[in-house]
């Protein structure tokens, strides 16, 4: 099968090449999606894209991190890959996992198939800045009460898609809330889903959301009241108990 790695980038400088050069050893089919970094990235950008021979897509300024996810998809489909493989470039998601993912992907038995950093509990891996990892529960235990899942991380990065299931979908939410908007309509439409471990690695702790988004309870209120429009916007094709007690206020 056909696979491309799609990789977001955002003032990335000090990892951008290192990132790039050892996902090169896995696969030759890479997207960059710079969304409008302003250090060294796009001159890195230039330098690399050539002899790696890299597709990029370069934005003026910055859209989001889910614009970038949007994009690459439609970029999957337009060249006719039968997967694509996003990740992150701030040394987070290693790429010596891809072959891991390209396992997964041969079984043929999934249409996404997402990184978890705590899958794996006994592996060894840094801890997560308690906001960030007391957020992601939260929001992974009502995902899995709402729709029956069973993930144990709702907001990594590091994922698998079918192409095919990804057409499925009308992503419209291009900031970091994109995973609410992602899995209520990846359970609308009976997508496969399961998840594979991934490491937990926090190289730069003092990176900020912006936006309001830095204060965890706006960022969890902010989460929540995307995933409960997106729930009420597909509420005709999700179970009962998804639709029950979404919050009011969040669809005004």
């Amino acid at each position: 099968m056909s696979i491309l790695i799609a990789v977001p980038v955002y003032n990335e400088a000090a990892h951008v090449r290192s990132v790039l050069e050892r996902i090169r050893e896995y696969s030759g089919q890479i997207l960059v999606i710079d969304d409008g970094s302003t250090d060294g990235t796009p001159g890195i950008l230039r330098d690399l894209q050539r002899p790696m021979g890299l597709d990029i897509i370069q934005h003026e300024v910055n859209g989001g991190y889910g614009l970038a996810l949007i994009q690459a998809f439609a970029r999957a489909q337009r060249d006719g890959y039968d997967w694509v493989i996003t990740m992150d470039c701030d040394d987070q998601h290693e790429p010596e996992r891809l072959p891991e993912f390209f396992g997964a992907i041969r079984n043929d038995s999934y249409d996404i198939i997402s990184g978890s950093r705590y899958l794996d509990l006994d592996a060894p891996g840094d801890a997560a800045p308690e906001d960030r990892r007391s957020i992601n529960l939260k929001i992974t235990t009502e995902i899995n009460d709402r729709f029956g899942l069973t993930l144990t991380d709702g907001f990594c990065g590091f994922k698998a898609h079918r192409v095919s299931a990804m057409n499925k979908l009308n992503l419209t939410e291009t900031g970091y809330a994109f995973p609410m908007e992602f899995w209520v309509q990846a359970v609308a439409n009976d997508l496969r889903i399961t998840e594979i471990p991934v490491d937990l690695i926090y190289n730069d702790l003092s990176r900020t959301f912006g936006g309001g988004l830095d204060v965890p309870e706006e960022r969890l209120r902010h989460y929540r009241c995307v995933m409960h429009r997106t729930i009420n916007q597909f509420a005709s094709s999700l179970p009962t108990e998804a639709v029950d007690g979404i919050n009011a206020d969040c669809l005004r």
